[in-house]
Protein backbone atom coordinates (compact mmCIF):
# COMPACT_ATOMS: atom_id res chain seq x y z
CA UNK A 1 0.00 0.00 0.00
CA UNK A 2 1.52 2.95 -0.75
CA UNK A 3 1.05 6.26 1.15
CA UNK A 4 -0.09 9.48 -0.89
CA UNK A 5 2.01 12.40 0.18
CA UNK A 6 -0.17 15.55 1.29
CA UNK A 7 1.41 18.80 -0.90
CA UNK A 8 1.09 21.45 2.30
CA UNK A 9 3.14 24.44 3.37
CA UNK A 10 3.33 25.47 6.80
CA UNK A 11 3.74 28.62 8.34
CA UNK A 12 3.91 29.39 12.18
CA UNK A 13 2.22 32.94 13.63
CA UNK A 14 2.67 34.14 17.37
CA UNK A 15 0.77 37.17 18.70
CA UNK A 16 -0.06 37.90 22.48
CA UNK A 17 -0.08 34.80 23.95
CA UNK A 18 -1.57 33.07 20.73
CA UNK A 19 0.04 30.73 18.47
CA UNK A 20 -1.37 29.39 15.29
CA UNK A 21 0.40 26.54 13.22
CA UNK A 22 -1.08 27.48 9.34
CA UNK A 23 -0.93 24.12 6.97
CA UNK A 24 -1.85 26.02 3.52
CA UNK A 25 -2.71 23.31 1.19
CA UNK A 26 -2.94 24.05 -2.86
CA UNK A 27 -5.65 22.94 -5.12
CA UNK A 28 -8.54 23.07 -2.47
CA UNK A 29 -11.87 24.59 -2.32
CA UNK A 30 -11.09 27.02 -0.31
CA UNK A 31 -12.13 25.70 3.63
CA UNK A 32 -10.81 27.36 5.75
CA UNK A 33 -10.74 25.15 9.50
CA UNK A 34 -9.98 26.40 12.82
CA UNK A 35 -9.57 24.15 15.26
CA UNK A 36 -11.84 21.60 13.54
CA UNK A 37 -14.37 24.43 13.26
CA UNK A 38 -15.24 26.72 10.10
CA UNK A 39 -13.90 30.19 10.09
CA UNK A 40 -17.31 31.95 10.83
CA UNK A 41 -17.82 29.49 13.83
CA UNK A 42 -14.68 29.66 15.57
CA UNK A 43 -14.68 33.56 14.87
CA UNK A 44 -18.72 34.78 15.47
CA UNK A 45 -17.65 38.61 14.63
CA UNK A 46 -16.21 39.82 11.58
CA UNK A 47 -13.50 41.56 13.28
CA UNK A 48 -11.88 38.35 14.19
CA UNK A 49 -12.10 36.91 10.61
CA UNK A 50 -10.97 40.03 8.76
CA UNK A 51 -7.38 39.53 9.44
CA UNK A 52 -7.45 36.21 8.63
CA UNK A 53 -8.35 36.98 5.28
CA UNK A 54 -5.95 40.00 4.74
CA UNK A 55 -2.85 38.18 3.33
CA UNK A 56 -4.92 36.26 0.85
CA UNK A 57 -6.57 39.42 -0.19
CA UNK A 58 -3.21 41.55 -0.51
CA UNK A 59 -2.09 38.55 -2.77
CA UNK A 60 -5.38 38.23 -4.91
CA UNK A 61 -5.66 34.63 -3.42
CA UNK A 62 -9.32 34.15 -2.32
CA UNK A 63 -10.80 32.43 -5.22
CA UNK A 64 -10.46 29.09 -3.18
CA UNK A 65 -7.03 28.03 -4.34
CA UNK A 66 -6.20 26.45 -0.97
CA UNK A 67 -7.28 24.95 1.89
CA UNK A 68 -6.32 26.20 4.83
CA UNK A 69 -6.30 24.33 8.00
CA UNK A 70 -5.22 26.32 11.11
CA UNK A 71 -4.26 24.86 14.44
CA UNK A 72 -4.40 27.73 17.10
CA UNK A 73 -3.95 27.88 20.96
CA UNK A 74 -3.44 29.87 23.76
CA UNK A 75 -4.81 33.79 24.27
CA UNK A 76 -7.66 35.24 23.20
CA UNK A 77 -9.77 35.90 20.55
CA UNK A 78 -7.37 39.17 18.59
CA UNK A 79 -4.22 37.14 19.58
CA UNK A 80 -5.02 34.31 17.81
CA UNK A 81 -6.40 35.81 14.76
CA UNK A 82 -3.14 38.00 14.40
CA UNK A 83 -1.30 34.70 14.78
CA UNK A 84 -3.07 33.40 12.28
CA UNK A 85 -2.65 36.32 9.83
CA UNK A 86 0.78 35.93 10.31
CA UNK A 87 1.13 32.17 9.60
CA UNK A 88 -1.09 32.11 6.47
CA UNK A 89 1.60 35.45 5.37
CA UNK A 90 4.57 33.11 6.22
CA UNK A 91 2.88 29.57 4.32
CA UNK A 92 2.13 31.88 1.50
CA UNK A 93 6.10 32.90 1.13
CA UNK A 94 7.15 29.12 1.25
CA UNK A 95 4.42 28.30 -1.25
CA UNK A 96 6.08 31.33 -3.72
CA UNK A 97 8.62 33.15 -3.12
CA UNK A 98 7.96 35.97 -5.44
CA UNK A 99 4.86 36.82 -2.78
CA UNK A 100 7.34 38.18 -0.12
CA UNK A 101 7.53 41.93 -1.79
CA UNK A 102 4.07 42.45 -1.61
CA UNK A 103 3.08 40.75 1.52
CA UNK A 104 6.35 42.53 3.12
CA UNK A 105 5.19 45.78 1.94
CA UNK A 106 1.78 45.34 3.58
CA UNK A 107 3.65 44.55 6.94
CA UNK A 108 2.28 41.40 7.11
CA UNK A 109 5.68 39.30 8.02
CA UNK A 110 6.62 41.31 11.05
CA UNK A 111 6.09 39.75 14.01
CA UNK A 112 4.09 42.37 16.34
CA UNK A 113 6.26 42.52 19.53
CA UNK A 114 3.88 43.45 21.82
CA UNK A 115 3.83 40.68 24.61
CA UNK A 116 1.39 40.18 28.03
CA UNK A 117 2.93 41.69 30.81
CA UNK A 118 2.56 39.33 33.74
CA UNK A 119 1.14 40.20 37.13
CA UNK A 120 3.83 41.16 39.84
CA UNK A 121 3.41 40.24 43.36
CA UNK A 122 2.05 42.26 46.20
CA UNK A 123 0.50 44.41 43.51
CA UNK A 124 -3.03 44.45 41.76
CA UNK A 125 -1.57 43.81 38.10
CA UNK A 126 1.46 43.98 35.85
CA UNK A 127 1.06 47.95 36.27
CA UNK A 128 -1.87 48.54 38.52
CA UNK A 129 -1.26 49.12 42.22
CA UNK A 130 -3.44 49.13 45.53
CA UNK A 131 -4.69 52.60 46.50
CA UNK A 132 -1.57 54.37 48.59
CA UNK A 133 -3.41 55.86 51.87
CA UNK A 134 -1.06 58.13 53.93
CA UNK A 135 -3.51 58.32 56.51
Amino acid sequence: MALRKIEQYLGTGRRKRGIARVFLRPGGTGKITVNGRTLENYFPTEAGRQPVRVPLQTVEMMDGRFDILILANGGGIAGQAGAIKLGIARALVQFNAELRGPLKKAGLLTRDPREHERKKYGQKGARARFQFSKR
